[in-house]
Formats: structure tokens, C-alpha cells, sequence
């Protein structure tokens, strides 16, 4: 029963990243330039003072970005079906999968912060907050992971950490989302799709890993678990990837 799981598992993970990789490709030559700027404000007096100088530090440019996220999925999937099958294996035997934890980490970091620019967020400074929290919700994500070995009690410490690290972001995007409409006509009917979706996306990757650690039904076999991680990926980093294009980059 093992060999057909693991078998089976090594087909979605190539499945999935050749997937990840047509659409990184697609990206890349289907859209246009769209970008919006990096910028912030900056201190020119002592503290208290207005800060009437805004710098633009760089443009973020959207096509490569999601092309980076989409490529960091491939690799990963395609190199545990692969070069790394063996260690990824023996990783799914402890109840871990290192792997997903390092890519999500960045990739669902960028993905985040391509959302809240997408609302009205541009602040470097802000940016790099919700990047290192995401990050940093992913990595609890792990730590519950490597502290939850089979067959002992749960410590559930790090996964409630891990919600609430996560929570950051989703509530500084929702403030601009109201903002934007108090003071305007609000944020396009596209980049609310994206939010919406991408909110419930997120979430259901909480979801899965709570059921694992709950042991409910199929979830009890930690495999089961790892294909729907597969299947979420999937959708969530396709759902940003193509909302998006459709709402800026169509050339």
C-alpha cells in the first residue's frame, strides 16, 4: 500500500509542477509591463516632523513575479518526484515535508504582498512587514510539523501561532480595502475577486493541516493530507496567476 501512495504522490508531483511551469511560461509571454511602484516615505527632520518626501525605491513588476512563485512550485514539486524522491519519502514517513514548508515560505510571501499592492498598499516598508509575517506563519507551519511526531500527543502551540501571525496581512489588506472605498470608488471588482478567493485559499491550507493533526477521517493517513497540499497549491498560486492577468497583464 505504501509503493502505490508514494506512487501515486510522484504522479501528482510531476503532474503539478509541469502544470506550475506551462503556466510560469504562459505568464511570461502572454502578458504586458504592468507594474506598480515601491515607494515610501522618508525622514528629512527630527521625529514628529511631516514627512514630505516620498521615494520611489523600484517598480514591482508583476508577470516575472508570479512567474518566480509559479517557478518556485515546479522546482519543488519536480525535484521531489525526482532527484529528491528518496529523502522526500522518508521525510512523508516522519510527518514532514520540509520541501513544502521552504518554497511556501517565499512563494506564498510574494503572493501576499502582490495582493496588497494590488489594494492600495506600496509602502516598502509595509511590504516587507507582510512578507516577513507570512513568512513567518509558514514556518510555524513547519515547527508543527517537526514538534508533531506520529503517534505522540499534539502540541497545537505552533499552529495557533501560526493563525495568528497569518491573520497580519489579511487584516492590513481588509483596512485598505474599506479605506479605498471611504475615500473613493474602491478597489476594481478584480483585485476584490482576488481577495476573496485567495482569503478562503489560504485559509484551507489552516484547514487541511488541522484535520492531519485532528486525524479526522482520510486526513489520519498524513499522505492524504500531502495530496490535498498538492491540489491547494495548485489552485491558489493558478487563482492569483490568472486573476491577475486577466485584471492587468492581458496584453
Amino acid at each position: 500500500m505504501a509503493d502505490t501512495t508514494n506512487g501515486r504522490l510522484r504522479a501528482w508531483n510531476i503532474g503539478v509542477g509541469l502544470l506550475h511551469l506551462a503556466q510560469a511560461i504562459a505568464i511570461l509571454v502572454l502578458s504586458n509591463d504592468f507594474s506598480i511602484p515601491v515607494q515610501s516615505k522618508v525622514a528629512t527632520g527630527p521625529p514628529g516632523e511631516p514627512l514630505e518626501v516620498e521615494r520611489v525605491f523600484f517598480d514591482m513588476p508583476y508577470a516575472p513575479v508570479i512567474a518566480v512563485f509559479l517557478l518556485m512550485a515546479a522546482a519543488d514539486h519536480l525535484l521531489t518526484a525526482t532527484v529528491a524522491r528518496g529523502w522526500y519519502e522518508r521525510q512523508l514517513d516522519r510527518g514532514v515535508n520540509s520541501a513544502r514548508w521552504a518554497e511556501y515560505s517565499i512563494s506564498a510571501s510574494l503572493m501576499i504582498v502582490l495582493i496588497a499592492m494590488l489594494t492600495g498598499i506600496i509602502d516598502l516598508y509595509a511590504l516587507l512587514a507582510i512578507f516577513g509575517v507570512n513568512a513567518s506563519m509558514i514556518l510555524f507551519g513547519w515547527l508543527m510539523e517537526r514538534v508533531n511526531e506520529p503517534g505522540r500527543p499534539v502540541t497545537w502551540w505552533p499552529f495557533w501561532f501560526g493563525c495568528v501571525a497569518g491573520a497580519v496581512p489579511w487584516i492590513a489588506i481588509t483596512i485598505a480595502i474599506v479605506v479605498a472605498q471611504q475615500e473613493g470608488e474602491g478597489v476594481p471588482g478584480f483585485v476584490f475577486g482576488i481577495f476573496v478567493s485567495l482569503f478562503l485559499l489560504f485559509n484551507s491550507f489552516a484547514v487541511n493541516q488541522w484535520l492531519q493533526y485532528r486525524r479526522a477521517g482520510r486526513f489520519a493517513d498524513y499522505r492524504f493530507g500531502e495530496l490535498v497540499y498538492l491540489v491547494l497549491s495548485l489552485v491558489a498560486k493558478s487563482a492569483l496567476a490568472w486573476q491577475v492577468f486577466g485584471g492587468t497583464l492581458a496584453s
